[in-house]
């Protein structure tokens, strides 16, 4: 069976730091990009950041770019989030992704809320 398990979320004040894992089991990992989505109420589900396979090609959203590092540990299996200098915009449940690039799959984890409040 597939299975992703988000950790790491909670509560935070602006300025703060957080750092979000991904456990994957299921899946040849090393050949799956990885991604972090995330939804706030009432916002459609975007895509934060993403890793290839071999961590050389990086993605990030404007929002976030300079401030949330994204990396991944293929020996583990893992796929993770730094996010620092946290915002109250930050506030949503964040999803890990993983992608296999030549048949387009995907599979989801189910969430873990970041609230970013003073």
């Amino acid at each position: 069976q597939v299975q992703l398990v988000e950790s790491g979320g909670g509560l935070v004040q602006p300025g703060g730091s957080l750092r979000l894992s991904c456990t994957t089991s299921g899946i040849p990992f090393n050949i799956y990009a990885m991604g972090w989505y995330r939804q706030a109420p009432g916002n459609q589900r975007e895509l934060v950041s993403a890793i290839g396979r071999g961590a050389s090609s990086t993605y990030y959203a404007d929002s976030v770019k300079g401030r949330f590092t994204i990396s991944r540990d293929n020996a583990k299996k893992m796929v993770y989030l730094q996010m620092n200098s946290l915002k109250p915009e930050d506030t949503a449940v964040y999803y890990c992704n993983a992608l296999n690039p030549g048949s387009g799959r995907n599979y989801w984890g189910q969430g873990t809320q970041v609230t970013v409040s003073s």
